[in-house]
């Protein structure tokens, strides 16, 4: 069971959110129906808090060339 100290509150990080285990929902399944969507634009309208630079950051360990060699243990 996930305590208290596991929930990341403030961590924006997805890379080590994954590397320490910490509490994560996983929202990946969304990417594929943001590419396949028909907007040009993407508007992430949340409250403060909400997850926002934590979503960015997750886009940007998965498409990131750079983080090729990690992408099997971060998403696999």
């Amino acid at each position: 069971m996930k305590t208290q100290n596991d929930i990341p509150y403030g961590t924006s990080d997805f890379r080590s959110l994954m590397q320490k285990k910490l509490y994560y929902i996983d929202r990946t399944n969304y990417i594929e129906k943001m590419e396949s969507g028909r907007n040009s634009f993407l508007f992430f309208l949340r409250p403060r808090r909400f997850g926002k630079s934590l979503l960015i950051s997750t886009l940007n360990y998965y498409y990131g060339v750079q983080y090729k060699a990690e992408f099997e243990s971060l998403f696999g």
